[in-house]
């Protein structure tokens, strides 16, 4: 794709941290995506990356996603994905995990009881 091309690609901007892994290294960064598409991502943060550089990427309810940093401007850089993914996926709320069965001896205590109206003080 050219890069007048690309400015027309449906992005998600939000606010989501994840973890990158630079050139297969073991060394995770923490980094702040600021918004997302189908076949990449601009991300924020120290990680030590150039032009060109191989990099994986966790992305919530996505999973470690490869791709290549496609530009890199201060701390602000964007990453062309190697397959395109489900943006929305992201978006969506952790799924939760299934409750761990715990015996009544290892239960939290239920939770107080709301006080009667006639009891709260106005401040």
């Amino acid at each position: 794709m050219k890069d007048v091309e690309t400015r027309q690609v449906n992005r998600d901007s939000l606010f989501l941290l994840a973890q990158l892994r630079v050139n297969g290294g073991e060394e995770l960064f923490r980094v702040k995506v600021r918004n997302l598409s189908a076949g990449g991502m601009m991300a924020e943060g120290m990680a030590p990356v150039t032009r060109g550089m191989p990099v994986q990427v966790e992305l919530r309810n996505i999973g470690w996603v490869a791709g290549n940093v496609a530009w890199k401007q201060d701390e602000r850089f964007g990453i062309a994905f190697a397959d395109e993914i489900d943006p929305r996926l992201a978006r969506a709320p952790v799924a939760a995990a299934a409750p761990s069965p715990i015996s009544a001896a290892h239960r939290p205590p239920p939770a107080a009881q709301a006080p009667a109206p006639e009891k709260l003080r106005k401040l």
